[in-house]
């Protein structure tokens, strides 16, 4: 019997220890410019968030393949101030660092402070308040060399800028230089060194975050240049013709992180394309292999490019337990939810199994202040995303497909007088378009389903029998089309112009296919 026991142990260990393979990206939906740092065996991981808050999510993984969020690093507005940021402003570019028992991580709010430092000695506690960092441009980065100093990296008119600051202050030491200023691509930023077999390497992203994005790297024997080419930039690109094809595009903005087995990897964004190169989940995080000999340049993936299916060794999985498609709201809703901007908290209440959202007289056009409204990243191409809400002297509430205030798909139970209707809206820019449908009754059921050319919107007086309000076409909410920084979100909102109506959602079902 211990002889059995013994070998079926040996057979998981050697099924771990050959672990081979695995999809991108490896974290979906609108999770774009990843930074990864490594504490012993676990992995952490932090992206950009624009105008959304929380700020900053926080994913943490065994693996690099496998991803839990487990919080944000911005949760109080001492930090994250977002009143009038739209989706081209709020946090940008943000970078996670460990350091003598302390995380450090530098970001830019692009709407307000510039850049700042964040710090906690525990990774699922509250960070501190905000440490600006005095220096202009945007994508700082931090690297402590071996003598203990801490040098900023970031991106400003058109070319990296380098000092020496300390971290706990934000004090600059030395006068920023220009060190680099990339291949020739347009906007070279994003920049982090690294430092191996006596050469530091400055890695930067170019050619701007859409189909022609790269990553670049240099090196020198000195932090402070002059910095030489790596020659056969870019390291990673996905504009040549081999790639044209590739249903991933747009790959830069990376970070690479040693793993505790000593191999190499690198995190970039990425966004995957639909409906005749278009996108629309946003700039998604993926994971591809480095081989990176000593005293040599870094080789990404062999062939300096990245594919959905990976067939390469990996650590041993560790994955997490999925989270159920639906959700109840039987607790306080999770880390993987949203708001626009800074919200008012006492506007959402869960309590006997529904959320109630309280409306307010702004609604999902408001371009400034937060509407009562809570999202949900769209992960997959294919979906479908349901609720069931009940509405009580509010305006309207319903469901969002929802790229900005300009850019919008929504459909909601709306009253009118003394009559209610379901309302289709398609906010396509300066272009508005609404159709109405007569409905009996404050209470629906909603759904909102999608494939890579068109989204749906489908209401139901009983959650059983569900009827068409409306269809819209996937490439008006594009960043092709519309443009934008950030990814479509599902959300759930409520109107009132008293501020005393509301909204009972039952449940929020999503299932991505």
């Amino acid at each position: 019997m211990k002889r059995t026991l013994l070998s079926a142990m040996l057979v998981c260990i050697a099924i771990a220890a050959a672990a081979q393979g695995y999809t991108n990206p490896v974290v979906r939906g609108f999770n774009p410019d990843p930074s990864v740092c490594r504490v012993g065996e676990d992995y952490y991981l932090v992206t950009s968030s624009f105008q959304y808050y929380p700020g900053v999510p926080l994913y943490h993984s065994k693996d690099l393949v496998n991803w839990e969020q487990i919080g944000h690093v911005l949760t109080r507005e001492s930090q994250l101030y977002l009143n009038g940021a739209n989706s081209n402003g709020g946090i940008y570019a943000p970078v996670i660092r460990h350091h003598n028992g302390r995380f450090y991580m530098i970001t830019t709010n692009v709407s307000t402070v510039g850049n700042f430092i964040v710090t906690t000695d525990d990774i699922r506690g509250e960070w501190s308040d905000p440490i600006p960092v005095k220096v202009g441009g945007i994508d700082p980065s931090l690297f402590w060399d071996e003598d203990g100093k801490c040098w900023y990296t970031g991106s400003a008119d058109g070319g990296i800028l380098l000092c020496q600051i300390n971290p706990d202050t934000g004090e600059v030491l030395t006068t920023p230089k220009r060190v680099w200023d990339g291949t020739g691509g347009r906007w070279p930023e994003a920049p982090h060194i690294y430092k191996k077999d006596g050469w530091y390497y400055l890695m930067i992203a170019e050619g701007g975050t859409e189909f022609g994005h790269n990553e670049t790297i240099a090196r020198s024997r000195h932090i402070d240049g002059p910095y030489t080419s790596a020659p056969h930039n870019p390291i990673l690109a996905h504009y040549k013709a081999a790639t044209q094809d590739n249903p991933i595009q747009g790959v830069g903005h990376a970070d690479i992180v040693q793993a505790h087995d000593g191999s190499w990897w690198l995190v970039c964004l990425g966004f995957r394309t639909q409906s005749g190169m278009h996108h629309l989940l946003g700039r998604e995080t993926f994971l591809a292999p480095v081989r990176w000999d000593e005293g040599a340049w870094p080789v990404v993936n062999a062939t300096g490019d990245i594919a959905i299916s990976m067939n390469v060794p990996t650590l041993p999985l560790q994955p997490f337990e999925a989270k159920p498609a639906r959700n109840e709201f039987d607790a306080q809703l999770g880390p993987e939810w949203s708001y626009l901007r800074n919200p008012d908290l006492s506007k959402y209440q869960i309590a006997d199994g529904r959320l109630r959202i309280y409306g307010t007289a702004a609604g999902t056009d408001e371009a400034a202040v937060s509407p009562s409204f809570v999202c949900y990243r769209q992960t997959e191409h294919n979906f479908t995303a349901e609720t069931c809400l009940k509405l009580t002297n509010a305006d309207k509430a319903g469901m969002s497909i929802y790229m900005d205030h300009n850019g919008h798909y929504d459909i909601s139970l709306t009253k009118k007088g003394g009559r209610s209707v379901i309302e289709t809206v398609y906010r396509l820019g300066t272009i508005t378009h609404k159709e109405e449908i007569p409905f009996k009754g404050n209470k629906v059921w909603l759904r909102l389903t999608g494939d890579p050319l068109q989204y749906q919107m489908w209401y139901s007086a009983d959650g059983k029998n569900f009827k068409s309000a409306g269809t819209g076409d996937t490439r008006y909410l594009s960043s092709e089309t519309y443009g934008n920084f950030t990814g479509i979100m599902l959300g759930l909102w409520a109107q009132s112009a008293s501020g005393k109506g509301y909204a009972d959602f039952d449940y929020f079902e999503y299932n991505p296919m």
